[in-house]
């Protein structure tokens, strides 16, 4: 190679962990700029991660013994991976930290946390300087990956910012559309008992995940959550009127405790309004989804089919 030929930079390597709806997008943003790894423990998702960008990877964080590989691989880590859904902590962050300890290359780190963690703050804003104060094992499990992160972080001197992150929407997600909540006539509390909501959609988190990573501030936790902040009923209305279907029944507090889960119920139980403030000023994201309704904006579906 002559002097005057420059020398050809490496792509940062990033591997995701959890790489499902959201992680795919991040896929999709950092395609070609990135050489990106995706853990799986599935041997039907390989084909899928490979044509979508990423390197697949086989491990599972259930079994420690799996992830001796992820040492050494990357610069930095996306972990969206959920905790099991029983207990009050996570084994399967620790043993991701304790692999990914075992090595050196690793410098930046972005945990995907839930907001969940406040508990219920009876319709205040909350910034994220507020104590946390979780209600359920779900949000305890949150809790106790957080703490981890950060200790990992600071034993191995990295760069981690914690997105806290509220009700993920999307038209095309699975398990996201809410439009698919309305259409199942999911009831809301009536007004008077009613709890504030908080979402973002999909591709705006997709986006905070991929600013986090390239300029995310350290050690720091991000409210990533777009600029509505309404109570549940109302927020269901609009989708309701801006997508022609009938709205959903409401209940009081007590006909809800009779005839919903506990899962449900914990739900609304928590009544909070998020501030993003920090999202936008250090992550310097611009939402293209404000709210709900600029999704909805000119979608108009069916009304179900009478059973």
């Amino acid at each position: 190679m002559s002097p005057q030929t420059p020398r050809r930079l490496r792509q940062p390597r990033l591997l995701i962990v959890g790489c499902g709806d959201v992680g795919l997008r991040v896929l999709r943003l950092l395609r070609g700029r990135w050489q990106v790894m995706a853990l799986t423990s599935s041997p039907d998702r390989i084909g899928m991660l490979r044509a979508a960008g990423a390197v697949p990877l086989r491990g599972d964080l259930d079994r420690p013994s799996t992830l001796a590989r992820l040492a050494n691989l990357a610069d930095a880590v996306l972990h969206l991976a959920p905790p099991p859904g029983a207990g009050t902590d996570d084994p399967r962050t620790l043993a991701l930290l304790r692999a990914l300890a075992r090595g050196g290359s690793v410098q930046r780190l972005v945990y995907a946390s839930t907001s969940g963690v406040y508990g219920d703050c009876g319709g205040a804003w909350v910034r994220e300087t507020r104590a946390v104060h979780p209600l359920t094992d779900r949000a305890r499990r949150r809790v106790f990956a957080e703490g981890c992160v950060r200790a990992f972080a600071r034993a191995l001197r990295l760069r981690v910012t914690v997105l806290r992150v509220p009700g993920i929407y999307a038209l095309d997600r699975p398990d996201g559309d809410p439009r698919e909540r309305v259409r199942r006539a999911r009831p809301a509390l009536v007004t008077g008992e009613d709890v504030f909501t908080n979402h973002i959609h999909a591709d705006d988190l997709a986006r905070a995940c991929v600013a986090a990573l390239l300029r995310g501030p350290t050690p720091r936790t991000i409210h990533v959550n777009d600029d509505s902040a309404s109570l549940l009923g109302e927020h269901l209305d609009r989708v309701a009127d801006l997508c022609g279907l009938p709205r959903v029944p409401r209940l009081t507090r007590a006909e809800a405790a009779a005839h919903l889960g506990a899962a449900r119920m914990s739900f609304l139980r928590e009544s909070r309004r998020l501030d993003n403030t920090r999202m936008k000023r250090e992550l310097k994201l611009a939402l293209r989804y404000p709210d709900v309704e600029a999704a909805l904006r000119g979608v108009r579906v069916k009304p179900p089919a009478s059973a």
